[in-house]
């Protein structure tokens, strides 16, 4: 009796050894967790008045940069594709073989093709030559302004890159560039201004220019509308005056009655197209809502910029505490 008692305190013993033996890890790993953390709290308590220094310091830089960034105002329009009418669309099904074989287009100008091609036109480099060349004043009110002068509504520029008074560009460039910057620069800063999408479900366009003065962002915004629905509708007259000339020559030539009515009918269409276009001054977008002259600035959000610029200081603060502590540590332990 006396060895199984003994046997029994000595299995117990074995026992607890083992159980002690199995949690003290865990025990010891989350002891150093907690230890980990409280020295991480304590090194961040202990460096807050660097963390104090670099916050501050952001927070005043961000408020500068915010001060100092030129208001930006966005004017846009809401437009209507103009739909292509029901007489285009029947001559197309009724002579569409015949048109297509003489190279004649019954396509109208209206259509989802004419306004995705409106779209992407407004964007192009040839547009915004055509545009640069039809408004002077676009180039130097793009390229070269400085600030706006809301008291007089008028124009600062940049003196070393346009002279106002005598129209010259005076910028100081390397080659290639010139001192009147080319349409492939003016394209890049014009993109950055223009805004125009469409809406997938109710098919209307958003045209939007952001720009210093919100007068000229306004005018441009009308004259861009202006200018594409006459550049398409003078493309289309062009094209349907070609087509007539072309058909009067094929009518010339054949004998055939039947071709020859047929070729008056497409000869009909082409003069219907022109008389269309030159009547229809919203020729490829109809504005539903006018461009107007912004009250409210679009941008800089300077209250954002002021909160972002404290919340980097904040951090880069901690993380320079944290990276030196941890050097003056691992420092500490090799000596």
């Amino acid at each position: 009796m006396k060895r199984n008692t003994n046997e029994h305190s000595q299995a117990g013993s074995n026992t607890s050894s083992n159980t002690g033996s199995n949690t003290s890890p865990h025990h010891s790993q989350i002891e150093d967790d907690e230890i980990d953390l409280r020295e991480l709290f304590a090194t961040i308590w202990a460096g807050k008045l660097l963390i104090i220094r670099f916050t501050s310091l952001f927070a005043v830089l961000s408020v500068v940069y915010a001060l100092m960034q030129p208001n930006v105002y966005r004017s846009e329009a809401l437009l209507a594709p103009v739909q292509e009418g029901d007489s285009a669309s029947s001559l197309a099904s009724k002579f569409g073989g015949l048109a297509s074989l003489a190279g004649v287009s019954l396509s109208g100008g209206g259509g989802a093709d004419k306004t995705a091609f409106a779209i992407e036109y407004i964007k192009s480099r040839a547009f915004l030559t055509t545009f640069i060349n039809k408004h002077p004043d676009v180039l130097p009110e793009l390229m070269a302004i400085d600030k706006w002068n809301a008291g007089n509504n008028t124009i600062s520029y940049d003196t070393e890159v346009f002279d106002a008074e005598t129209g010259v560009w005076v910028r100081e460039v390397d080659f290639p560039k010139q001192p009147k910057p080319s349409v492939q620069e003016a394209h890049i800063i014009f993109q950055e201004q223009l805004s125009i999408a469409q809406d997938k479900d109710s098919g209307f366009v958003t045209l939007a220019i952001e720009h210093q003065s919100p007068y000229v962002a306004e005018k441009w915004v009308s004259w861009l509308i202006k200018d594409v629905n006459d550049a398409l509708r003078d493309n289309d007259v062009a094209q349907a005056e070609r087509s007539i000339e072309y058909l009067q020559s094929e009518i010339n030539n054949t004998s055939l009655s039947e071709m020859r009515s047929s070729l008056f009918d497409l000869v009909q269409s082409q003069t219907q197209t022109i008389m269309l276009a030159n009547a229809s001054p919203e020729y490829i977008f109809k504005t539903l809502d006018p461009a107007v002259v912004p009250e409210l600035k679009a941008k800089p959000k300077r209250a954002l910029i002021a909160v972002l610029g404290i919340m980097l200081g904040g951090m880069l603060g901690v993380l320079i505490v944290l990276v030196r502590h941890f050097m003056n540590k691992d420092e500490g332990a090799e000596a």
